[in-house]
């Protein structure tokens, strides 16, 4: 039986990222993808346009319908707009058994903010203490902790520790945003931390690769992973979606990562 994993996030038009970059990655790594949309947004991979929320009442219908028909294993949560958004979710995520992974999505690639600033203390007090694994970038991390972007892996290690103490389970505090040829990822767990190393690929087609790795994330661990191998087998899916996406002729910005290079072949 294939893992159902459930995305709760926001609609992107250019389907990189979001819920249409979320389902193609539990797709191509081999789970039955749901969704739940928080925000619609008109976008492509220059920039964001416009961006409208899902009202309340019909974002809890669409998580009711959900929950009540179809056993759900695992929940990626990426953006949510409002602290209204962030309270319904976290008040739905409350009444589950099963692994949440958290991307607390703050801004699109293009730099367009994706999360109110006001949005940034519920996400933080509400749900945050109630996932499995949170998988925030540099930028993000500094956000939510109030404190000045780090810049090394010895302050890497001071924020991922300030960010378990928030409640969740594990954090994946992701390093790209460092300036040095490698792009470390540390995984911090209550009793031990692990660097995941890899060198930057040359490619200006990242759009959607937080939304790809953490939903990768909650395939994987909705299909059993404990978060160190979850951790390993996403990294070796997005290192690849990364590497092929030169193979895509998608718009004339940041392009797509390719979700299904394992799927399509490397001559695409």
């Amino acid at each position: 039986m294939l893992a159902n994993i459930l995305t709760i996030a926001g609609s992107d038009s250019g389907g990189g990222a979001g819920i249409q970059g979320d389902l193609k990655s539990i797709s191509a790594t081999g789970a039955y993808g749901l969704s739940v949309i928080t925000a619609l947004t008109a976008q492509n991979t220059v920039g964001v346009d416009a961006i409208y929320p899902v009202a309340i009442s019909f974002l809890k219908k669409q998580m009711r319908a959900v929950a009540g028909d179809i056993q759900i294993d695992a929940v990626k949560i990426g953006m949510l707009g409002t602290p209204e958004v962030t309270e319904a979710v976290a008040e739905f995520v409350a009444e589950l058994q099963c692994p949440i992974v958290v991307d607390p999505v703050m801004v699109a690639k293009s730099g367009d903010r994706l999360l109110q600033a006001d949005a940034v203390a519920s996400l933080r007090e509400l749900l945050i203490p109630k996932a499995s694994l949170i998988t925030p970038n540099l930028p993000e991390a500094a956000d939510l902790l109030g404190v000045t972007e780090a810049v090394d892996r010895e302050s890497m290690v001071k924020q991922a520790k300030a960010l378990l103490r928030l409640g969740p389970d594990a954090v994946l505090l992701k390093g790209g945003h460092l300036a040095t040829n490698e792009s470390p990822d540390l995984l911090a767990l209550d009793d031990r931390y692990i660097w995941y190393d890899s060198e930057r690929i040359d490619t200006t087609n990242t759009h959607g690769t937080g939304c790809t790795l953490s939903s990768a994330l909650a395939s994987f661990m909705g299909q059993g992973l404990e978060a160190p191998d979850a951790v390993s087998e996403a990294k070796t899916y997005i290192r690849g979606a990364i590497t092929a996406a030169n193979l895509l002729n998608v718009g004339q910005g940041h392009g797509p990562v390719h979700h299904f290079w394992t799927l399509w072949g490397q001559d695409g």
